[in-house]
């Protein structure tokens, strides 16, 4: 549906995340295995969708509907 291509085509979200990411790992400049810092980035993207879970993103929420039909 046209309400939600501007959604769709934007990264602002994407880019918002990466930005907490760089924000959050930057103090601790150096993680001592890549386990330890993939558990890093996996506690900030569980946090990141806890916080943003019920938030209807620009123009979903007039074709909820129309984008459930699909589905079903």
């Amino acid at each position: 549906p046209k309400q939600i291509i501007a959604s769709i085509y934007s990264t602002n979200m994407i880019e918002s995340f990466n930005n907490v990411i760089k924000r959050k790992a930057k103090p601790k400049a150096e993680f001592p295995t890549e386990q330890s810092l993939d558990a890093f980035i996996g506690i900030q993207a569980m946090s990141y969708n806890d916080r943003y879970f019920n938030r209807i993103h620009k123009g979903f929420g007039q074709v909820q509907d129309t984008l459930e039909s699909y589905f079903d």
